[in-house]
């Protein structure tokens, strides 16, 4: 995968540092693959969430109130 030359720093604790050195060894990811993998599943989860905050007014006008009734209609 090709990366533009851009770099982020971030300060992080002693335990998160060597959780995350733990973890690069054992998988022989780099700390920066495991970051940018981290990072772009969080932005996922954030841009999930606010396009839930969005929708969930329409959908409950509809009664649509649990995963699981939602669920029941797209199943």
């Amino acid at each position: 995968m090709s990366y533009m030359k851009t770099t982020l720093t971030i300060r992080l604790d002693e335990d998160l540092q060597r959780e995350l050195d733990r973890l690069a060894a054992e998988t022989g990811r780099t700390r920066s693959d495991i970051a940018r993998d981290a990072l772009r599943r969080q932005l996922a989860l954030l841009r999930f969430e606010q396009l839930r905050g969005r929708v969930l007014p329409f959908a409950e006008a509809r009664g649509l109130l649990t995963d699981e009734d939602v669920f029941d209609i797209v199943s």
